[in-house]
């Protein structure tokens, strides 16, 4: 048996090992953060995305672009994920973390060729994370929940950039108001929910038809236009199940031989409908909002007796009406009793510009809160859909945190020197990555120059010049190319905008920069092999 070779992997597999390895998964990450790079900022560009079935989505928003890409390298997957992360915490500032995750990598590529062993960088960058966000810290700003112009340059800011400037004050109007309405404090602390406000599109009209609705708005008419159009004092019952003939669940034939037959057949179908209406009027209701179909013979018996329905409503739509209006979601008709039903003080069929809603308003449960919004065409009305989603995400975080900091790269530039003057600090290898995670920050203040049309090196320059003489909120205004105070010029974002990206991006660069092999089981025949650098983006 001597000399014989021992085989471990399978045939086809792929191992990359060491250097080899790491600079691969670097190059993957980096590849990522360029993707998103040229859209920061308010002046970045947009990205068309082609899916396979031929639907375009257009957007600037990282979360979204990195979403809808068709991302085979396991790498580049991770820097996606600190772009989802980001989103979910926050709600905005996803360009920011995928960029500065890449440029962590970048920096950390410099070292590696230096000779600086990964454990030592990876040792470096936490150190220096954890710094990161005391200085972030120390130079934020305290807002209270009253003061709703500091909330509305919040959304503003998050709203800039997104297609839906020329129409932002109204925009985010509407996104504080609606913020505040859901908003409650619990033992916990403050807490406010996004989930709870419920964002309709209409394409059709201009975005400043947009406006909010305290209560449910769900895109669902009556199921037949004899029914009641307004129903005051609203008894509502939420069904899962379908009001309809139940058909058999094994395959059965019937024979039908005479005409009384047939007759006492449909007779029977008949009785048994009216038997599950009958159920539900007994229970006192006088809306129904039902997941599934109701039969035609059923819409009659309730149209008869008075009362609003609706179907094929969504699962999520459900949840919201249960959660609001303090419904149970019935399972069967048999069970059904008064103690199911929810209650609002109105639910009513509007008609919005031809396109026939309900409304559900008064809900005595929990608060809740519609926005309408409009766009010239279904593509707009879906930009505007990000842009007011970030915007409600952003100012619910400032709700909750009571922290913002001024934005145009401010910060970057602050934590670039403040980090760099702490690396000089510190003894040992550890120091070289600290330095290196400080200068990774200027990918930031560089970018949105670069995006504008501006010289990156001669704008940081000046911003550096700025904050050394202590001007901490200093930014560069795209607009104009000038440095400017941030916060004067209403430039604001949430605290957690910025520790969750140093977090995510840290940890993410951290976790490549300690893998140093790649062992790739036999790809299939239509499959990228995941130790390639470059990425399958299908737009």
């Amino acid at each position: 048996m001597a000399g014989q070779p021992i085989y471990i992997l399978a045939d086809g597999s792929q191992v990359t090992r060491g250097r080899d390895a790491q600079s691969n998964n670097i190059m993957a990450g980096k590849a990522v953060a360029n993707a998103v790079r040229t859209t920061l900022g308010p002046k970045g560009m947009d990205k068309m995305l082609v899916d396979s079935m031929g639907d375009v989505v257009i957007t600037n928003d990282g979360a979204t672009i990195l979403k809808e890409m068709d991302i085979e390298h396991p790498t580049a997957k991770m820097i996606v994920e600190v772009a989802k992360t980001q989103d979910d915490e926050v709600g905005d500032g996803t360009t920011t973390a995928a960029v500065l995750a890449g440029e962590f990598l970048s920096k950390a590529e410099e070292l590696l060729k230096k000779g600086v062993h990964p454990t030592i960088i990876a040792t470096g960058y936490r150190q220096a994370a954890k710094k990161a966000v005391e200085i972030v810290k120390s130079i934020s700003i305290d807002i209270s929940r009253d003061d709703t112009e500091a909330l509305k340059k919040v959304a503003n800011t998050a709203i800039t950039g997104k297609g839906a400037e020329s129409h932002k004050e109204m925009l985010a109007e509407l996104t504080v108001e609606a913020v505040s309405l859901i908003g409650e404090e619990t033992d916990d602390g403050y807490v406010a929910d996004v989930s709870d406000i419920k964002i309709e599109k209409q394409a059709g009209e201009s975005v400043g038809e947009s406006k909010l609705v305290k209560g449910l708005v769900l895109d669902k008419a009556r199921t037949h236009p004899n029914m009641p159009e307004k129903i005051e004092d609203a008894k509502i019952l939420v069904l899962s199940v379908p009001v309809e003939f139940k058909k058999t669940e094994m395959d059965a034939e019937i024979k039908i031989s005479s005409p009384d037959q047939m007759q006492m057949f449909l007779d029977q179908e008949e009785k048994m409908v009216k038997q599950m209406t009958d159920k539900i009027l007994n229970s006192g209701a006088n809306v129904v909002f039902c997941q599934k179909g109701i039969d035609d013979l059923a819409q009659y018996y309730l149209e008869k007796a008075g009362i609003y329905a609706a179907k094929r409503l969504k699962k999520s739509d459900l949840d919201r009406i249960c959660e609001a209006t303090g419904a149970t979601n019935i399972q069967d008709i048999d069970e059904i009793t008064a103690k199911d039903l929810g209650s609002a003080d109105l639910v009513e069929e509007r008609d919005i510009k031809g396109n026939k809603m309900t409304y559900i308003t008064g809900c005595r449960e929990k608060k809740a809160v519609s926005i309408i919004l409009h766009g010239g065409t279904q593509h707009v009305v879906d930009s505007l859909q990000h842009a007011v989603d970030d915007a409600l995400h952003v100012v619910a975080v400032a709700l909750e945190d009571g922290k913002v900091v001024a934005g145009g790269g401010s910060p970057e530039v602050e934590l670039s020197m403040r980090l760099g003057e702490y690396a000089s600090s510190l003894s040992g290898r550890e120091q070289l990555a600290v330095a290196k995670f400080a200068e990774a920050f200027e990918v930031i203040p560089e970018t949105l120059a670069e995006n504008s049309g501006y010289d990156p090196i001669n704008k940081l320059v000046e911003l550096r010049s700025k904050h050394e003489e202590g001007n901490k909120r200093m930014g560069l205004n795209v607009y104009t190319g000038e440095i400017v105070d941030m916060w004067e010029s209403n430039v604001i974002e949430p605290l957690r905008a910025k520790t969750q990206a140093i977090n995510a991006g840290t940890e993410a660069a951290v976790m490549v920069l300690r893998i140093d092999d790649v062992v790739a089981a036999s790809p299939h025949s239509n499959q990228a092999s995941p130790e390639m650098p470059d990425m399958d983006m299908d737009m």
